[in-house]
């Protein structure tokens, strides 16, 4: 696989370290989990069927796990020689906790020279805020992003899902996939830090490009895109639909399929410019149109037509989706003693090399026994490490 033969230490928790991790693992990454005595908090968390969080099961699979009290030194030995023997280092405490544990930017240079070192934390390891307490939620809203989401006439929205959890992980994965090759090749390790916060503001995107060209600040506009129309959600006679006009070609294709081609010709409505300038009147058009028939009506008229629409599909529909199924998006994955967990797919489609689920998510501390003896712990000395609560 891509990433066969790349050992990750992986002291993350909850979800962006995680998240981060489980891609490197799907890659064929050897992940060596490290987790405290009472474990990653998800494993009590979320849907719990069998005793197992189906939540940490799906973040933490294709990993080994090893549980170590890393508030006793005899714990952070075992830590050094593990990092030793690996590629990778990823965490995401808060900054300074990691060298407070005895593992600061020297200690692991000495360790092994050519380690890469990945942090997640919430703003950042320089700035007035690198010291406070993040979540995903304060991330969405110091970032911008959330002022962005929700009605003109609203309050500001967070996104549904932890969405820069996942951003910050992927880039994560992104970055230690880039620096693991360039660093074992030269013999000098990398440092690499990502937070949660840069993670969402660099998703501004063409938000950001007009501020930055106009000094306007965008506004909300719920499901209007700020420049182009007709683009949003619209009610049929039994459900809505999505529907997304980027220029002046798709929306003479919708005027032609909505059996009203003069509306392409119409000097309200011809451009986008216009169609901007007029969104109420045209969006009252479209809309009008689209309550007279079905969604299903509708998708299979509109997508013949050459027009980017579909339904606003529950979570429920779309994991049922058969483009979803077809895509292989949902996975059963057997969990010994805990039965089968269905969770989602790969959306990375390697021809050669494709991701697949080569562990389930480990039991607390279950691959200790290989882990330490394949850093060179003899029999003795790990039952004397049981012995003393080191594990």
């Amino acid at each position: 696989m891509p990433l066969s033969g790349l050992r990750v230490i992986d002291l993350t928790r909850v979800l962006s370290g995680p998240f981060c991790t489980m891609l490197l693992g799907d890659l064929g990454a050897d992940v060596v989990k490290i987790e405290p005595p009472e474990g990653d908090s998800v494993r009590r968390q979320g849907a719990v069927r069998d005793g197992l969080s189906w939540y940490f099961a799906a973040f933490n699979r294709n990993k080994r796990a090893l549980r170590l009290d890393l508030k006793r030194p005899e714990a952070c030995d075992v830590l050094a020689r593990l990092i030793a023997g690996a590629d990778v280092l990823v965490e995401n405490f808060r900054p300074g906790v990691l060298a407070r544990l005895g593992f600061d930017a020297d200690r692991l240079r000495a360790l092994h020279p050519s380690l890469v070192v990945c942090s997640i934390n919430g703003f950042g390891g320089t700035g007035p805020y690198r010291d406070r307490p993040a979540f995903d939620f304060i991330a969405q809203a110091l970032s911008g992003f959330m002022s962005m989401n929700g009605m003109a006439d609203g309050p500001p929205l967070r996104s549904g899902l932890p969405v820069s959890d996942l951003i910050a992980g992927l880039y994560a994965a992104l970055a230690i996939a880039a620096a693991a090759p360039r660093a074992r090749a030269s013999g000098q390790g990398e440092r690499i830090e990502v937070s949660l916060t840069n993670a969402m503001a660099s998703f501004l995107s063409y938000a950001a490009a007009n501020y930055l060209a106009t000094g306007t600040a965008p506004a909300r506009g719920g499901n209007d895109h700020p420049i182009a129309a007709p683009y949003g959600v619209f009610p049929t006679r039994d459900g809505e639909l999505a529907l997304a006009i980027p220029d002046d070609a798709f929306f003479a294709r919708l005027a032609a399929a909505l059996g009203a081609p003069a509306l392409a010709r119409d000097p309200l409505y011809a451009t986008n410019a216009a169609r901007v300038a007029n969104r109420a009147r045209i969006n009252a058009i479209v809309g009008g149109r689209l309550a007279g028939e079905t969604t299903a009506h509708w998708v299979t008229l509109l997508n013949a037509a050459g027009v980017p629409c579909g339904p606003v599909a529950t979570v429920a529909e779309a994991l049922s989706d058969p483009q979803l199924m077809a895509q292989e998006m949902v996975l059963d994955v057997p969990h010994p003693g805990h039965g089968t967990v269905r969770m989602l797919g790969f959306p990375m489609k390697l021809e050669r090399h494709p991701c697949r689920v080569r562990r389930p998510a480990p039991e607390p501390g279950e691959h200790a026994e290989e882990i330490l003896a394949e850093a060179g712990y003899t029999p003795d000395e790990r039952t004397a490490l049981r012995a003393a609560g080191v594990l």
